[in-house]
């Protein structure tokens, strides 16, 4: 089934853009800049910007915060006459290390709030782009981690994983998600500081 749109997670607010939480909407804007789409209209309680073209895309930022993001997606699908399973979710996930990537089919929430809001919401059967935010430095309040910005040291990193998760996204809606995961699964390559 083809992506029609694409989904970044995220917590709306100034306060909240440059958070490991918020690597979904860091994604949907290097989107946005490589397809020079600079117009975003409010709808389903969404920030929404749609590329024309033979096989229109929908990029989507959930303005419900983070533990909320299934109503918006609900919404969204109902609106569009879409179902999850043509919407490619991109969000952050502690499980993973700084830079990884993992795209698949479906899948379980685990123990992300906006992937558990999602799936109570429309089920499992969406595909997601997870991208690791676990960093080598240990935390005691998992919100107040994800809820930081990332390290100085983190950001050349965090650079090429937005990139390489655009990158990604671009291929599962040209290929496939089976074809890109196989070749965007793997461990990034090491940033040069």
């Amino acid at each position: 089934m083809r992506i029609a749109a694409v989904v970044g997670l995220g917590n709306p607010g100034a306060e909240y853009a440059d958070t490991r939480h918020n690597l979904g909407f860091l994604v949907v804007d290097e989107l946005a800049r490589r397809w020079r789409l600079k117009s975003w209209r409010n709808r389903y309680h969404a920030k929404l910007a749609r590329r024309a073209g033979g096989s229109s895309t929908i990029l989507v930022k959930p303005q419900t915060y983070m533990n909320l993001s299934g109503e918006s997606l609900t919404l969204f699908c109902e609106g569009e006459e879409l179902v999850p399973a043509q919407c490619l979710v991109v969000v952050d996930d502690v499980e993973l290390p700084l830079g990884q990537l993992r795209l698949r089919a479906t899948g379980g929430p685990g123990t992300h709030n906006g992937m558990r809001s999602i799936a109570a919401s429309v089920g499992d059967g969406f595909p997601r782009l997870r991208l690791g935010i676990r960093g080598e430095d240990p935390w005691d309040d998992l919100a107040e981690y994800v809820l930081a910005p990332f390290q100085p040291d983190e950001t050349d990193a965090v650079r090429a994983m937005v990139v390489r998760a655009a990158d990604c996204v671009e291929a599962a809606l040209r290929v496939g998600v089976g074809r890109a995961a196989t070749e965007f699964n793997q461990a990034p390559a090491a940033v040069e500081p």
